[in-house]
């Protein structure tokens, strides 16, 4: 069973910066395609930004320029650096992982830009 925590949610203010990270205890975690998404209240789940076991990156275009993918695979962790904060950004952010075949979840952190 594969286990995902996020860590390093929280309040900002508009244009400020936040880092969220995401550990994970699995053993393939050099394997995995590794991934952020975020749900706002009332919204859909959406796909933020995902990163390959070889380090290829992409990112939904409402993000790009402002956040960052990374991992590092000795440290089995993810973190997603977040950049010139819009409200709408906020959301809950969940980390996912997918290997072999297999989705898995963390509990996700919110984050919350205030204007």
């Amino acid at each position: 069973q594969v286990q995902l925590v996020e860590s390093g949610g929280g309040l900002v203010q508009l244009g400020g910066s936040l880092n969220v990270s995401c550990a994970a205890s699995e053993t393939f975690f050099s394997l995995a395609i590794m991934s952020w998404y975020r749900q706002a209240l009332g919204k859909p789940r959406e796909l933020v930004a995902t990163i390959s076991p070889s380090g290829h990156v992409n990112y939904q275009e409402r993000v790009k320029g402002r956040f960052t993918i990374s991992r590092d695979n000795t440290k089995s962790t993810v973190s997603l650096q977040m950049n010139s904060l819009k409200p709408e950004d906020t959301a809950v952010y969940y980390c996912n992982s997918w290997v072999m075949g297999k989705d898995y979840w963390g509990q996700g952190t919110q984050v919350t830009v205030s204007s």
